[in-house]
């Protein structure tokens, strides 16, 4: 008995092969042979390139980890407060005067201190540039 040609036959005529599960990524996935091919392709490139593979690795190692690691902490608040002194309005023109002369004293004495700290740090770096210009830099 001859067979007949049907022109459906050999197309998805029932219900579709259970491929889709087969075709996943992960299934076919194997850590081991992940490994084996990159050493297989470590293994054909000279030498200089896999130091700078490493150099890069390890640079960008470093920057991961210092982006990651949070032990810096923040220094802790302290508040500012700004005292102001209350003045009554019945204050007299002399009171102002002695108020502003006990001030300049405390001004000229605090203005005294932040010129000494200039000066000292002025020798410091005045010694530092003796020395640098003796070594002849």
């Amino acid at each position: 008995m001859r067979r007949q040609h049907n022109p459906v036959a050999g197309l998805a005529s029932s219900a579709p092969p259970a491929y889709l599960g087969r075709m996943s990524f992960f299934a076919r996935f194997s850590p081991v042979r992940a490994i084996q091919d990159l050493r297989s392709y470590l293994a054909t490139r000279p030498p200089y390139e896999i130091v700078f593979l490493m150099l890069a690795m390890a640079a960008t190692g470093f920057l991961i980890y210092l982006f990651a690691r949070n032990d810096i902490a923040p220094p802790p608040y302290r508040a500012d407060i700004i005292y102001v002194e209350q003045w009554p309005m019945s204050r007299t023109d002399a009171e102002i005067r002695a108020a502003q002369k006990i001030d300049q004293k405390v001004k000229a004495k605090r203005l005294a201190d932040q010129q000494a700290q200039r000066d000292a740090r002025r020798a410091q770096f005045k010694k530092l540039d003796d020395t640098l210009s003796k070594w002849g830099i």
